[in-house]
């Protein structure tokens, strides 16, 4: 016998424009023009915005640290130094086809426990990135 598993609420549109507005209203209170991504558990955008005076590089570099959040279920700010020469994932930036990038700024979202999405921001120094994320999603789950 088997126990079904607890159906957990997807990321919404909702939960997406949220995080953005938190993400950014950090950011701003900072100085730091960002751009901010958000994918579902499948890796598709829900929500994305940039600063007007945000790098145009910054739009990237946020959908990338999402998606390597989302497919490590890891914050970004994590896995820096496995992918250092000797680290654990030292080839794994170079061996798929969707570009992964191992810099401050990509934090998974979990409901439940459950990995419902994730949450990129780029635009600032990997360390104000990573502080953006992680009170927007910590805001989320409060």
């Amino acid at each position: 016998m088997s126990i079904p598993a607890t159906a957990v609420a997807p990321l919404t549109i909702g939960d997406a424009e949220f995080l953005i507005d938190r993400a950014r209203s950090a950011a701003e209170a900072a100085g730091v023009p960002v751009a901010v991504t958000v994918l579902d558990a499948g890796g598709h955008l829900l929500a994305f915005r940039r600063d007007d005076r945000a790098v145009l590089i910054a739009g990237e570099t946020s959908t990338r640290k999402a998606y390597t959040a989302l497919q490590l279920n890891t914050p970004t700010a994590d896995l820096v130094d496995a992918v250092q020469p000797g680290g654990l994932f030292h080839t794994l930036p170079t061996a798929l086809d969707r570009p992964l990038l191992f810099i401050a700024g990509g934090v998974p979202v979990h409901r439940d426990g459950r990995l419902i999405g994730a949450l990129g921001v780029g635009g600032g120094a990997p360390e104000q990135d990573h502080s953006f994320a992680d009170a927007a999603v910590r805001s989320l789950n409060a």
